[in-house]
């Protein structure tokens, strides 16, 4: 029978975990110690209070009997935000990961991840399997991340407040924008090290755990996701209705679906 859960509209006090350099991250946890735990990574300009709290997903996973834990990525919400591109790299935010799981004594996890946190999910997958049981990836990014955005245009405008003329750019500093207590000149240098060295998902080389694709079907990505989630050996995929890829996360859908399958491990 499932648990009754009261609403949760928000997020409690942080817990700081120490990264290898020296930044804070902010983590958060809810449920049971003793239950199978679902670790929460959020998206580019988002935060775990945007993509998990507010959208009712920690609530979903808290019914069906799953602790929860998440966390704020360097860069965004109460963790800290360093301005150099170097502390941004694939490898280190992965490594973030690996550092939560240690400090809070998880030798494995299921994992939810969503654009951003979908991509450092594949990459997580593919170079610690020992701590990823099973996950679901939500609107994983298409090509290099953050590749299209023009960094010299977001920066001159984060900087002396100068017009940005690129479209796409236009996109990313809006949304990078619209969540209070976001520091621009952070996520431009989230933008600029995610590019040293980050490959695209590599087909070739794909996650060897079950693996939940999903993506807005109004998303531009909607099939590179499908193509990864057929090269995925023990992949599937649900096309999020209706959805871009700024609003799938609130999809009741793609939260039903998701939470079914972290559960079924």
């Amino acid at each position: 029978m499932d648990a009754v859960i009261p609403a949760l509209t928000e997020v409690p006090a942080p817990q700081f975990v120490m990264a290898e350099d020296g930044t804070r991250l902010a983590t958060y946890s809810w449920g049971e110690d003793g239950e199978p735990a679902v670790l929460c990574v959020h998206g580019f300009g988002s935060s775990t209070r945007d993509n998990w709290v507010s959208t009712g997903w920690v609530r979903e996973l808290l019914r069906r009997g799953l602790r929860v834990l998440a966390i704020d990525q360097r860069g965004h919400g109460q963790s800290d935000k360093p301005h150099d591109p170097q502390r941004y790299t694939m490898a280190t935010l992965v490594q973030d990961l690996t550092t939560v799981l240690d400090t809070y004594l998880l030798p494995s996890v299921r994992y939810l991840g969503y654009s951003l946190g979908g991509r450092v999910g594949w990459e997580f997958a593919v170079r610690r399997p020992e701590h990823l049981e099973r996950a679901v990836l939500g609107g994983i990014p298409d090509g290099r991340p953050l590749a299209r955005l023009r960094v010299e245009q977001a920066r001159a405008f984060a900087e002396r407040g100068e017009p940005v003329d690129d479209p796409v750019t236009q996109r990313y500093v809006t949304l990078a924008s619209r969540v209070p207590g976001n520091d621009l000149r952070a996520l431009i240098a989230v933008a600029e090290g995610m590019r040293l060295g980050s490959d695209d998902p590599d087909p070739a080389s794909p996650p060897q755990q079950p693996v939940l694709f999903a993506t807005g079907g109004d998303d531009p990505i909607l099939e590179q996701s499908r193509s990864l989630a057929r090269a995925t050996p023990r992949g599937e995929f649900l096309e999020i209705p209706a959805r871009h890829h700024t609003n799938a996360p609130g999809s009741r859908v793609f939260r039903h679906a998701g939470a079914d399958f972290l559960v079924a491990g």
